[in-house]
């Protein structure tokens, strides 16, 4: 029974490293302008607002920002906080513009368009998703007893993170352009007398691959 139960837990584990970790990604790029970042310019990372549902986080968008901002192709991010007290109250998440033609009307107000050029920012990027659980199975079962404890078992499980950043010119008050991306990826834990977790980091990829895509949407587009 003891070596039945060593047989199981080497199994599980090696189905785990086959599965665990395993990741797909995909990025999709759609350019309207040239946006080839100039000095002295910068870039502003906001929720998209939304009539229903959430928004992205914090989290990823200060992970995209620091992503943006780092590396040979760096690309100066304004603060985000700082661009909305600046620009209060247009860009508060009650009276934020959601849709196209909101962003022109309001840069077509009197002084809106003056003190966003005040401020530095050239491009607004709008970011929009999230990651969530689209599969799973197994089980795992664990206990103690007088001298001795463990775990037994296989569970698994598929997330989906998925992100669009849609990008406006706001010194010219048009849309620049869109960039995507779609990372899932199947984490599992095994029950091998102690649980062996292997995890696929999908936000994690999914903030990598964006900010190194709007890098190159900013520094090298045309």
């Amino acid at each position: 029974m003891h070596s039945r139960a060593i047989r199981f837990s080497l199994l599980a584990v090696a189905a785990a490293s086959a599965l665990g970790g395993c990741m797909n990604a995909r990025i999709e790029e759609s350019r309207e302008l040239p946006t080839q970042i100039a000095s002295g310019e910068a870039v502003v990372i906001l929720a998209k607002p939304q009539i229903e549902g959430t928004s992205a986080e914090d989290d990823f968008m200060d992970c995209v920002g620091r992503g943006l901002a780092s590396g040979s192709k760096s690309v100066p991010v304004h603060d985000n906080d700082r661009f909305v007290d600046e620009l209060f109250p247009w860009f508060e998440p009650a009276t934020a513009p959601s849709r196209p033609e909101a962003v022109t009307q309001l840069l077509a107000r009197p002084g809106v368009s003056e003190r966003v050029a005040a401020s530095g920012v050239r491009y607004l990027v709008w970011l929009d998703g999230g990651t969530r659980k689209i599969d799973g199975g197994g089980s795992i079962a664990c206990g103690a007893a007088p001298g001795a404890a463990g775990c037994i078992g296989f569970g698994w499980w598929e997330n989906e993170s998925n992100f669009e950043a849609t990008i406006w010119d706001l010194k010219q008050a048009k849309s620049a352009g869109s960039v995507g991306t779609n990372v899932s990826g199947t984490s599992a834990i095994v029950g091998a007398v102690v649980p062996l977790p292997f995890i696929a980091r999908v936000e994690n990829t999914a903030c990598n691959r964006l900010a190194d895509q709007l890098q190159s949407f900013f520094t090298g587009g045309s």
